[in-house]
């Protein structure tokens, strides 16, 4: 199973042809150079989700939040420490 993470482009890599074919990004405060051949070239600050290595797709900030959340819980759970009242807030809304 792959994962994907948000990470925020910081830099690009390369000039003339190769311009926009790669990038650097972060995620709290580790850098990684990926591929971004599949969405093209996106302004410093985007957003992407990214996967061995390879930006997937571009990340809207409301969703974006939803999945640190979601990767939050995940590291609660892992460590233990999972309270349900704390997590995925967006699925405990009351039902017409």
């Amino acid at each position: 199973m792959c994962l994907s993470i948000p990470k925020r482009v910081v830099e690009w890599e390369g000039s003339g042809d190769n311009a926009g074919d790669f990038a650097w990004v972060e995620r709290n405060g580790q850098r990684e150079r990926i591929n971004m051949m599949l969405i093209g070239a996106q302004p410093l600050g985007t957003w992407v989700l990214t996967s061995l290595g390879l930006a997937k797709e571009v990340v809207e900030d409301d969703q974006r939040l939803l999945i640190e959340d979601a990767l939050t819980a995940l590291a609660a759970s892992l460590e233990g420490d999972f309270d349900p009242s704390q997590h995925f807030l967006d699925l405990n809304r009351p039902h017409d």
